[in-house]
């Protein structure tokens, strides 16, 4: 048995370049550099143009969208399903349980169920006279006509099968015996002389057809093919070649191209990316952390905070003055209700919220001070 080799086989090795190929691919990776540069460089701009317009505006517009659509199809429709079709599908239900099956229902037990018994009893009666007229009647004319037809049929058996031999021995010597005359004497040798005049014929033209299709392919074949041949080999083959090499060396400096534009196009935004933040993005934090800052620090110690606690302070003074307001009014009522209508009996006292001490809170005294009315002072 042949031991199998599982060693890795070795690297293909790389055909030298051609003169052709080192010629082309200098000049053809120039010129494709300084066209693929701006592209590159405008594409890298479009997808960043893309991404901030998908995060800036698409994103938020399509969730607007989606909200929008939900308030205008989703939740009219959840309403309508549930507070229109429901309810209306249960009216239907009932009222089709109602009019429908309950009717069907009285029809088929007290209607159909009887009809269906009576016509049961019937068929039973007509099916138990039919069996009768079967066995009683039918049966012994059956036998009858049974004898009778068995007779006619060895009679008429007996009528054909000497029609039959007649007739056969008529056709054998009237038609068979003189059409095998016919085809032995006469039909058979004309045939085989016409055969022999076709295969004869068919081998002249064969002879014919042959030498003309010899000559005609010597004919094609010394004027098309052979230059046909001479063109592909000498012209197209060496054409493509050069086209293909050109073509390859095309594509290489397009990858190699746009790969070298891509580093450009890198280097130039963050060069970009530099000046922006060193003319714009500095300054502003700069001007943010030395002079804005500090004047929001000063406004709100000196400023914003005495305002804030000023406000607070009369806002407690204007509490306390109303809650004082309260008071008055409220003992004012009491005085005049006392003047008018006197003082009135003294109630039982009510627990309060708190149970007395070495006592616990229970479900029952809640119940009861829940339950109690409220006392006015």
């Amino acid at each position: 048995m042949d031991r199998v080799d599982l060693r890795k086989p070795p690297a293909r090795e790389e055909l030298p370049e051609g003169c052709l190929v080192t010629a082309i691919r200098m000049p053809v990776r120039i010129v494709v550099l300084v066209l693929v540069v701006p592209v590159r460089m405008l594409w890298d701009l479009l997808v960043v143009a893309g991404r901030v317009l998908r995060d800036t505006v698409l994103r938020p517009a399509g969730r607007a969208l989606l909200w929008l659509g939900r308030a205008l199809l989703v939740w009219p429709a959840i309403g309508v399903w549930r507070y229109v079709v429901v309810p209306f599908g249960a009216l239907l239900r009932l009222l089709g349980r109602v009019l429908l099956v309950g009717p069907a229902v009285w029809l088929y037990r007290r209607v159909l169920t009887p009809l269906g018994h009576v016509l049961v009893r019937v068929c039973r009666g007509i099916g138990a006279g039919a069996v009768w007229l079967y066995a009683h009647v039918l049966t012994p004319v059956g036998h009858v006509l049974g004898w009778l037809l068995k007779g006619a049929g060895l009679v008429l058996a007996v009528l054909v099968a000497a029609v039959y031999a007649g007739a056969s021995r008529i056709v054998r010597y009237f038609v068979i015996v003189p059409g095998v005359w016919l085809y032995t004497w006469v039909l058979r040798p004309a045939g085989r002389a016409l055969v022999r005049c076709a295969r004869g014929a068919a081998r002249v033209i064969g002879l014919a057809v042959t030498g003309a299709g010899a000559a005609l392919y010597r004919t094609v074949r010394v004027l098309v093919v052979l230059p046909l041949l001479a063109v592909w080999r000498w012209v197209l083959v060496p054409a493509g070649r050069v086209l293909a090499v050109v073509a390859r060396e095309v594509g290489d400096a397009l990858g190699h191209a746009w790969r070298v534009a891509g580093r450009i196009s890198r280097a130039v935004g963050r060069f970009l990316g530099t000046v922006f933040r060193w003319l714009f993005v500095e300054p502003a934090r700069w001007v943010y952390g030395v002079v804005l800052a500090p004047v929001g620090h000063v406004l709100r110690d000196a400023v914003l905070r005495p305002a804030a606690q000023a406000a607070r302070s009369a806002g407690r003074v204007v509490r306390q003055t109303l809650a004082v307001a309260r008071e008055t009014a409220r003992q004012a009522r009491a005085d005049l209700r006392r003047a008018l209508f006197g003082v009135p009996g003294e109630k039982e006292a009510v627990g309060g919220r708190e149970p007395a001490d070495g006592e616990t809170r229970t479900l029952e005294q809640r119940v009861r001070r829940e339950m109690s009315p409220p006392t006015r002072g």
